[in-house]
């Protein structure tokens, strides 16, 4: 029995003026959603995919976003046509969203009680009490543990996870039609992610709602979805059944999408090159203080006695869950927070040195962050961030020299020169990091940390960054110690892995080991989330 159709989205066109100029963002798409149905809209980042959605619920930033052509048909009604009254009916009750970022999407003021309470008291007129009952039945139905507890806390005291199933609670409280997510696991370890989808897909099937899955995760949309749409440049370029698009893609930019993993093999390991980094029995603790005197009660172990080494031209991946340590031990072997056990570069012993002493040692020992726009300064241009290094190391240059480097480390990277003097908000987000690359290059370092430099990009992005990493390690024979909770990305970049889980090395070794033949149960579950082969084991990873 073929079934009925919830929503249609007919000819629809968005567009934002600013000024006298306006900007098409979606360019007359359409696309139907049946009932119980899952439709996933992928593409890279600006194809116009959460304009689309956004559009549904009549969300955008009117009167700037306007439609020049469409409609959106729901139950007989055009949802860009109805009054405000209209749309307060379906908000809610028949539409609901997921937002990528739970922690800008929950109000930082409110607790959880508060904010998912608000949304029955609002649709369904509850009084507090019967509102209660059913927010603790929604936290329990989303999987968050002792939700009693879970009541008075602010989203600041959850986990990232935690965080997404209090938005997806909310999302459901009044068991809308449809749920629109967007990129609702984006920001999640990959455990975490596979529980949600899980999550998700199981909801779906017991209130037999519809779904409008917005990703750029292929992995996803092809375990999850019926049906896709491949979006580029506002316009909706290839769309049918999941498994038609993925075995016979027909267009261009779907095959580029497809072939859009990082690939590539990890530099071979070598026992022999000398070793730029070591550290033994680190330890990252931070003391926990109670009482009127605040006196020291216990110490949370964020690094627990680990032990590296990073050899020259070799890359060492550290995987692990949000709050596994990863970070903090890479902060701490670059003496950026206070650690205790020896830290080694190059020879000689720095876990003394103080900042000053440090600081020659900053030019060979640099890092690429994970946000390239929060990492930017966007009141300086792009040849200032990538020459400030010069400037503090290599103060006795002249201009011309400094432009010169700044110019070849710009080129290197892969970005056109001609753009140096323009600012962060001007390039795309792999452009941006493509900066933050250069700026770390320029001063021609020994070892680079790269913590988490992929997981804000798009899968393409992705691929041509882990393929310009490997390319300037080869070139110039750099250490890299990798951090990162996206293991395909590992897989393709490092020789060496450590597991790390609550502070300490759970496993590690070769990464072909590590991934082909886990001896951990920890380990597997991170596996079969990341490559999506199978349930994590159970009680293994959970919020």
């Amino acid at each position: 029995m073929t079934k009925e159709i919830l929503l249609s989205v007919q000819d629809l066109s968005v567009a934002f003026t600013q000024g006298k100029r306006q900007t098409l963002a979606v360019d007359r798409i359409s696309f139907d959603l049946k009932k119980g149905e899952t439709v996933a809209l992928v593409g890279e980042s600006g194809s116009g995919k959460s304009v689309s959605a956004q559009s549904v619920l009549r969300l955008l930033p009117y009167p700037t976003a306007s439609h020049p052509s469409g409609k959106i048909m729901m139950n007989g009604v055009d949802l860009l046509q109805a009054n405000e009254e209209k749309l307060r009916e379906v908000r809610g009750n028949g539409v609901s969203m997921i937002f990528q970022e739970p922690m800008t999407s929950l109000n930082p003021l409110h607790p959880v009680e508060k904010q998912v309470s608000e949304i029955l008291k609002i649709h369904r007129g509850m009084s507090d009490t019967k509102a209660r009952e059913r927010v603790l039945e929604l936290l329990n139905q989303v999987g968050i543990r002792e939700p009693e507890k879970r009541l008075k806390s602010y989203p600041h005291q959850l986990s990232g996870g935690q965080r997404q199933r209090v938005m997806i609670a909310m999302a459901l409280a009044n068991e809308p039609d449809l749920l629109i997510a967007d990129e609702p696991t984006t920001a999640l370890d990959v455990t975490v992610q596979a529980q949600i989808l899980e999550l998700l897909q199981n909801l779906q099937k017991k209130q037999g709602m519809a779904m409008l899955f917005i990703t750029h995760d292929l992995g996803i949309v092809r375990k999850f979805a019926d049906r896709v749409c491949v979006m580029t440049n506002g316009k909706i370029v290839e769309q049918g059944p999941v498994a038609d698009i993925f075995d016979k893609p027909q267009h261009d930019y779907t095959k580029h999408l497809l072939a859009a993993e990082p690939k590539g093999d990890p530099p071979a390991t070598d026992k022999d090159k000398p070793i730029v980094v070591q550290a033994d029995n680190l330890k990252v603790w931070f003391p926990v203080k109670r009482g009127l005197l605040r006196k020291t009660v216990d110490h949370i172990k964020a690094v627990d006695g680990i032990d590296i080494t990073v050899r020259q031209g070799q890359t060492l991946g550290i995987v692990g869950e949000s709050g596994s340590g990863k970070t903090t031990l890479g902060l701490a072997i670059l003496r950026m927070i206070s650690s205790t056990g020896r830290i080694a570069f190059n020879g000689n012993e720095i876990q003394t040195n103080s900042w000053k002493e440090m600081r020659p040692l900053r030019r060979d020992m640099q890092i690429v962050f994970q946000d390239p726009f929060g990492a930017l300064s966007p009141r300086m241009s792009v040849a200032d961030i990538v020459g400030e290094g010069l400037l503090v190391h290599f103060p006795d240059i002249s201009p011309e020299e400094r432009d010169r480097k700044v110019a070849n480390a710009l080129e290197e990277v892969g970005l056109d020169v001609s753009t140096r003097h323009r600012y962060p908000h001007e390039f795309s987000g792999g452009q941006r990091q493509r900066i933050s690359i250069a700026r770390a290059m320029v001063l021609e370092p020994k070892f680079v940390m790269l913590d988490e430099p992929t997981s804000a990009l798009d899968m393409s992005v992705q691929a041509q960054v882990v393929d310009l990493l490997r390319d300037l390690q080869k070139a110039h024979g750099l250490a890299y110690l990798f951090i990162s909770h996206d293991l395909k990305v590992v897989r393709a970049l490092a020789n060496e892995v450590v597991v790390m889980r609550q502070g300490k090395v759970v496993e590690s070794g070769p990464s072909e080991q590590i991934f082909d033949a886990p001896q951990t149960d920890y380990t597997k579950a991170l596996m079969a989330a990341a490559f999506r082969l199978e349930t994590a084991p159970e009680g293994v990873v959970g919020v």
